[in-house]
């Protein structure tokens, strides 16, 4: 099979470790033979180029900035994105037939590119649904429900699921919603589709080598590590993530706060620690993904927050290396999501609404070293079956 993927992704190179180059990889051991669009933001100053190798071709495609930018060049770049696709794709690979064509949101700006190729090739369609726009930037107040471009993007997002073939969502809760507010799409079509890992089998840190991490990033390594991980933007509510470092700093009992991010509130929260000096928390800028990865190891209970406005199921991916390093976690979010739900019943998280910040510290200090453990050990068994690139893929080549 020829696979085109239509991705937002910043991956460089096919051998990254992301939800979507995992993904990839286990496609091409499957004799796929995949042709990924991509983007490249003009703040990293890169013209567009094309990568080949056997099984995988890399087309970047140079766009305005679509992250980490204001919303209007956000919106601007956003809707420039099928235009310049289009382009780059017709150049490049016009003459190649696809069997299927993939891709994720965001972006709900690929109509055309979709439709063109659909049509060129006679080939299907997935959709790998990962946020729900532009119901999310009205949640946030980005955007004004009814106005003229609220439903511009609302046209294009009805037009997007009419083209796709089939429709894959993160959870049971997200299959619910599209069907709920959006009636004519046939249910036949719509199925569960979530995140998910490559898994791989990395050494343990000796204690040794954790110590010395923890030291050189001025860590403690003698407390209960409680790592937020990813970014740090309007959707994440980092709000209510100071006022739980406030909060463990007034009733600590031997637990520390670690968050390593990026995004457009991380200023917010370098003033709130320049200003608090918190003992029990680090906030450190964004690492690079080995580092990252192995701080992780180094870690005890994952964090994952959620703004409260949120009337759509978000369901972050950093759960996965939460999950994939025997971990549970601590999330506070809105109250329509169904991650909290999910790791409640399967016993590898605890949840609390975002903004309850008793029912968070209760969580938070009932989590002692053996239910940790015990909950790591569930969280881990939970990924195994339910959260791997082997199930995703199966589903995505089914039929």
């Amino acid at each position: 099979m020829k696979i085109l993927f239509l991705t937002l992704s910043a991956f460089d190179d096919i051998n990254s470790r992301d939800i979507y180059s995992d993904l990839m990889r286990e496609l091409i051991r499957r004799g796929c033979e995949i042709y990924i669009a991509k983007p490249v933001e003009r703040r990293l100053g890169q013209p567009s180029s094309l990568t080949e190798s056997q099984q995988c071709k890399i087309l970047k495609i140079k766009t305005l900035n679509i992250t980490k930018t204001n919303i209007i060049e956000k919106g601007i770049g956003t809707l420039l994105l099928e235009y310049q696709f289009d382009r780059a794709i017709r150049r490049h690979w016009g003459d190649v037939k696809f069997d299927m064509v993939l891709y994720s949101t965001p972006p709900i700006t690929f109509n055309k590119v979709i439709s063109r190729i659909k049509r060129r090739c006679n080939c299907s369609s997935y959709l790998m649904l990962k946020d729900i726009f532009p119901q999310n930037a009205v949640d946030l107040g980005m955007m004004k429900q009814g106005s003229l471009i609220y439903r511009l993007f609302r046209n294009k997002e009805h037009r997007l699921y009419q083209l796709s073939d089939r429709i894959g969502c993160m959870s049971p809760a997200n299959c619910d919603y599209v069907l709920k507010h959006n009636p004519t799409v046939d249910p036949a079509k719509v199925e569960l589709c979530p995140n998910a890992v490559e898994l791989v089998d990395t050494p343990p840190l000796t204690p040794q080598q954790r110590t010395e991490l923890l030291s050189g990033l001025g860590i403690p390594s003698d407390q209960t590590l409680f790592i937020y991980g990813g970014n740090l933007g309007k959707p994440q509510g980092v709000g209510f993530l100071m006022e739980v470092v406030k909060a463990n700093e007034q009733n600590n009992t031997g637990k520390h706060i670690v968050i390593v991010g990026n995004g457009t509130e991380y200023p917010r929260l370098r003033q709130f620690f320049d200003n608090t000096a918190p003992r029990h928390a680090t906030l450190l800028k964004a690492l690079p993904k080995d580092q990252y990865d192995k701080l992780i190891q180094c870690c005890d209970v994952g964090l994952i927050f959620l703004d409260p406005r949120f009337t759509i199921p978000n369901y972050p991916s950093r759960l996965l290396s939460y999950l994939e390093n025997r971990m549970p976690v601590l999330l506070a979010t809105d109250p329509n999501t169904d991650m909290g739900k999910i790791a409640t019943e399967n016993g590898f998280g605890l949840w609390a609404q975002s903004g309850d910040i008793d029912t968070f510290m209760r969580n938070m200090n009932s989590l002692t070293p053996d239910l940790v453990k015990q909950m790591g050990e569930n969280g881990y068994k939970f990924l195994l079956d339910n959260y791997t690139v082997e199930t995703v893929a199966n589903t995505i080549l089914k039929k």
